[in-house]
């Protein structure tokens, strides 16, 4: 994998209503979240960008942009990550995604390097992961037309692609505790993933 082939974005621009504050900025292990979600995604396919407010996230020192279609959602932050990407690939997630690995990570940017579709999603059993995925640069004008029509719902944003599935029996490798996709949107989901992350890392240091 050369590091031209694909570049990396992270989505950190939701309003985090029912968490009640910036859930990037929340500390895991004395980290805020987006960055320990670039040191990983950095292990995996480079320099990462965080699109979001770049006031919001002054402090951490990251490689910042900000949203090109404010109100838009995910799927806005997903147009502007294809439109600044100088690659053809590009690794997009959310910032909430607290127990995603580094294997799982290199075994999704290996199938979208291999991929003739337009973006390769993960399936759960409610239907698709999407910020969670790799999309080729060529979908964005896709993406933006469906954005234009007031689509705001992610997987309606992604109908005009060609999508390859990765389905749930092929990532379940990668997930023995069943929670890789599952984000932060309450403060109890923060505190669970604090309490069970903080104690594997305590028990890998003894």
């Amino acid at each position: 994998m050369k590091p031209r082939d694909i570049a990396a974005f992270i989505l950190a621009g939701g309003a985090s209503s029912r968490m009640g504050r910036a859930k990037a900025l929340l500390e895991i292990g004395g980290v805020a979240l987006v960055v320990r979600t670039v040191r990983l995604v950095e292990s995996v396919a480079g320099t990462a960008t965080v699109i979001g407010n770049p006031e919001t996230y002054q402090s951490l020192g990251l490689r910042m942009i900000e949203d090109d279609v404010p109100g838009a959602g995910p799927l806005g932050g997903i147009a502007t990550a294809l439109r600044v990407s100088d690659a053809p690939w590009n690794l997009i997630l959310a910032c909430d995604l607290p127990y995603l690995t580094r294997d799982w990570l290199e075994f999704l940017v290996r199938r979208g390097l291999a991929s003739q579709a337009d973006a390769v999603i993960p399936m759960n059993t409610l239907g698709a992961e999407p910020l969670c995925a790799v999309y080729h640069k060529c979908g964005e004008p896709l993406i933006r037309t469906a954005i234009e029509r007031g689509v705001r719902k992610v997987t309606d944003g992604l109908k005009e692609l060609r999508v390859e599935a990765i389905e749930r029996a092929e990532w379940k490798a990668f997930d023995s505790d069943g929670l890789l996709f599952k984000n932060m949107n309450s403060p109890e989901d923060y505190e669970e993933a604090k309490a069970r992350l903080e104690a594997g890392t305590r028990s890998s240091h003894t």
